[in-house]
Parts: C-alpha cells; sequence; structure tokens
C-alpha cells in the first residue's frame, strides 16, 4: 500500500527507475564558482541599468545595497542547508524537509519559473545584442530565440564535463572583458555623470523619482545577484558537495558584489553617450565599450561583449534542467521528464521541456506587448518566482534550526536566524514592490496566474503520485 505523509501518497520507485535518472559527479569547488558567477554575470552586461530610469543613480544605489544585504543572508543560509541536504532538488528540498511537501513544491516551482522565465530574459538581451551586431530586423527576434535554445541546450546535453568546462571558460571571458571595462572607464569616470537625469518637482539629483521609486528598482539591483542560489542543484554532481558548495557559493557572492559595484558606477559615471544610454539602452556595457575604448561601431566588440550573457544563458539552462529533473524524479512533476541520456547521464528531456517553455513565453510577449517594455516586464517576471523561493527557503532556514537541530551541518552559517530573518523580510517587501508598478504589472500578474496554475496541478493530480526520491525520503526519516 502506498505510503501517505503531508497530504500526499507516495509509491516506490519501480526496479530500475533511479538507473535510468542516475547522474555523473564532476563538478569541484572552481567549477561550482564559475557556475555560480556565470549564471549571473549577464546582470552586468545588461538589465541593471533600467532601474537607473526607474529611480535615477541614488535611488538605484540604495536599492542594490539593500538586495546585497539580501543575498548575504541568503546564501550564508543556503551554504549550511546545502550540506546538510546535499540533494539535486536543492531549494525544493530545504523547504521539503522544513515544511513538508506543499512547502516544498511551492518552492521548488518558484524556483522552476525563476530559472525558465531567466533564461528567457537572457536570451531577450543576448538576441538584441546579435540583432544590433547583425543589424537584422525585430521580426528576426524569434529566429535568434530559437538558435541560443537550440545551441546551448545542445551543449548541455552534451554531457556535464563539456558543460562545466565552458562554463569556467566563457566565465573568465565575461570577466576579462569587464575588467577591461573597469580599467578603460577609469580615466573617464566623474562623479557629476551619475545625477544625469533631471530631478521631478521637489525631488533631489541623488533621488530625482523620489524616496519611494526605490522599490520600483529593487528588482534590477536584483538582476545583479539572481541565480547564484541556484549552486545547490549541482549538489549530485559535485565530487565534494560539503567542502567544496559553501566555498563555490560564497566566493561567487564575493565576486558578484564586486562586479556589480564597479559596473554600477563606472557605466553610468563614465559620462558621453554610455551616461545616457545606462538609462535607456539594453546593451549598457556594449555602449560604454564603445565610449572608453573609443569606437564608434564595432561587430567584432559586440561579439565580445555578448560573451557574458551566453555565459549566464548557458548555467541558467543547466539550473533549470536539475530542477525539472528533481522535481520530476519526485513526481511533482511528470517523471518522464527526468529522465537522463544513458550515456552522457544529463537530464535531456528536462533541458528540451525547460526551453520550449522559455521560448514560448518569449513569443507570447513578443506579439502580446504593447508597452515597449518587454525587457523589463519580463525581468519582473522572473523576479517574482525568485523572491517567493527566497523566502520559502529562508522560512525554511529558520524551521531547520530550531526543529532540526539534530540534522548534521558540516558548514554553519555565522549570521544564524538573523540573517535568515532580515533575507526573508526583504523578499517579502520586494514581492510586494513588483505589483506596484503600472509599467511591469501586467507580466507579474501573468506569471501570478501561471504560479496558481502549477498549485492546481499539485492539488489534484501530482500529490497523489509522489515518488520516494532522495529527497522524499530524507525528509520523511529526519521526521521520524
Amino acid at each position: 500500500m502506498p505510503e501517505q505523509s503531508g497530504g500526499v501518497k507516495y509509491r516506490e520507485a519501480e526496479d530500475g527507475y533511479f538507473e535510468r535518472r542516475s547522474l555523473k559527479r564532476y563538478a569541484g569547488v572552481f567549477s561550482l564558482w564559475a557556475l555560480g558567477v556565470g549564471a549571473v554575470i549577464s546582470g552586468d552586461f545588461s538589465g541593471w541599468n533600467l532601474g537607473v530610469g526607474q529611480a535615477g543613480f541614488g535611488g538605484f544605489l540604495i536599492a542594490v545595497a539593500i538586495i546585497t544585504v539580501m543575498y548575504i543572508g541568503l546564501c550564508y543560509c543556503i551554504a549550511e542547508m546545502s550540506t546538510a541536504m546535499p540533494h539535486t532538488g536543492g531549494a525544493y528540498s530545504f523547504s521539503r524537509t522544513a515544511l513538508g511537501p506543499w512547502a516544498g513544491y511551492i518552492t521548488g516551482l518558484a524556483e522552476n519559473m525563476e530559472y525558465v522565465i531567466t533564461t528567457a530574459v537572457v536570451c531577450y538581451f543576448s538576441a538584441a545584442y546579435l540583432q544590433n551586431i547583425f543589424d537584422t530586423p525585430d521580426a528576426a527576434q524569434p529566429l535568434w530565440w530559437l538558435v541560443l535554445y537550440a545551441l546551448f541546450v545542445g551543449l548541455n546535453v552534451l554531457g556535464v564535463e563539456e558543460s562545466f568546462r565552458f562554463v569556467v571558460v566563457i566565465t573568465l571571458i565575461a570577466l576579462a572583458i569587464l575588467v577591461v571595462f573597469y580599467i578603460s572607464a577609469i580615466p573617464l569616470f566623474s562623479w557629476d555623470n551619475l545625477w544625469n537625469i533631471e530631478p521631478d518637482v521637489g525631488q533631489t539629483r541623488f533621488l530625482p523619482k523620489g524616496l519611494t521609486a526605490v522599490g520600483a528598482a529593487l528588482p534590477f539591483a536584483i538582476w545583479l545577484y539572481l541565480a547564484i542560489e541556484q549552486l545547490p542543484l549541482a549538489a549530485e554532481e559535485s565530487v565534494d558537495v560539503k567542502r567544496d558548495m559553501p566555498r563555490g557559493l560564497l566566493w561567487g557572492l564575493v565576486t558578484l558584489i564586486v562586479t556589480g559595484v564597479l559596473i554600477t558606477f563606472l557605466n553610468m559615471g563614465i559620462g558621453g553617450g554610455a551616461a545616457y544610454f545606462g538609462s535607456q539602452t539594453e546593451e549598457p556595457l556594449l555602449e560604454g565599450l564603445k565610449l572608453t575604448l573609443g569606437v564608434t561601431s564595432s561587430k567584432v566588440l559586440g561579439l565580445v561583449a555578448v560573451a557574458g550573457l551566453i555565459a549566464s544563458f548557458h548555467a541558467i539552462i543547466y539550473a533549470y534542467g536539475r530542477n525539472i529533473y528533481s522535481l520530476s524524479r519526485a513526481g511533482y512533476f511528470p517523471t518522464w521528464m527526468s529522465v537522463t541520456h544513458g550515456v552522457r547521464k544529463t537530464p535531456y528531456v528536462a533541458l528540451i521541456w525547460g526551453a520550449l517553455v522559455g521560448y514560448a513565453v518569449l513569443l507570447v510577449l513578443h506579439f502580446a506587448d504593447e508597452t515597449g517594455a518587454f525587457g523589463g516586464v519580463i525581468l519582473n517576471m522572473a523576479v517574482f518566482g525568485a523572491l517567493i523561493a527566497y523566502a520559502m527557503q529562508m522560512i525554511a532556514y529558520i524551521v531547520l534550526k530550531r526543529r532540526f537541530a539534530h540534522v548534521e551541518r558540516p558548514f554553519v552559517s555565522p549570521l544564524g536566524a538573523a540573517g535568515a530573518w532580515v533575507a526573508l523580510v526583504i523578499s517579502l517587501v520586494a514581492l510586494v514592490t513588483l505589483f506596484m508598478n503600472s509599467d511591469f504589472r501586467q507580466g507579474v500578474i501573468g506569471v501570478a496566474l501561471w504560479f496558481v496554475a502549477g498549485l492546481g496541478y499539485f492539488a489534484l493530480y501530482a500529490r497523489k503520485h509522489i515518488v520516494l526520491s532522495p529527497e522524499e525520503a530524507f525528509a520523511i526519516q529526519q521526521r521520524r
């Protein structure tokens, strides 16, 4: 008879079930660092600058400070939980153990939406760069998206070794491009260039849109860090997860804090076209490089600049693949989605399905968007899923510290529950602000309806067909 727990019905996996869903260990600390940094580095190339347009440089700077505090608390908590629960499920596994199956599914679904939509965002910005380079018409954008998905899903399917080797190389290239920009921008930097937006009536140059506009800038500040938290999804492909995961995660966060602060100041502080474009263009780093290197137009420079976007696109495809794989292996998603390649041991079905959904999202917005704010709309949609997943993980951490003190923790966060509480409050406030910005509200409401539909699927069907996967077995054992 199937076992029942937490409102769900379990079944034992049939013979060969997990053999057909096996992964391969490869990643060390350097690979994990590169995966985390690579997943986020596109935020330094595109997207963040839209926040300056929302709140001015001062307002965006405040938003970045608040969000940096949130990610410090989040990453320390995740570093601790990932060593205690080293499963591919990552965030879903944390919430499942602490709060039960419903919470596990809510977290996993939110993270799934985050990564699937984030790949779509990065794909969109990558295509914008390529469209600019090759002078293709707007009508060709869907073709660029299709080509990008096909190339990088294929690379992820090819094998975990190939995926991690590529992400290391492309991440180092992206960081090298940023270093070139930083060095070339320093001689042109001026503090006066930061206050390039005329203030509204009664406002200051530091906060030209007022203090309340800081909330509108929060999602774009998140874009400088979003997806660093994906690393626990690589747990079952890590050689020494208990030692390497915290190091890769926290070193990656430090790297992103440095790159984010430098790009925010230097790309806005160099003046001229880049200062204006800092709040207008979809290729802010490219515009900045043109100015600092004295190049008016260069297709080669554009191809170089697109490297950071490619790094994130590849790394986040990896993330949604493992997220879908883990939820499917446990029966939260259809179990056929978690089958891995017999030789390469990669979750090829999950990778392909995530790409199809991401491409569909792009197509829907491409034909339905009438606001002219495509990039901002889809970015806010990705942040919606991320913030729900963050809040759930922080609640899980607080509960685990109180009720599951017996669980072994090879790494312990020095911030403890206080760090989790701070990150939780910030994530909830940021979630509320998503619905307050009329420029992007329609997309956020659309993704919220998607989330509700996913909850309905679990309530009506999936919860009656859960498999005793490693995440589920661990959670049940800890509650006995």
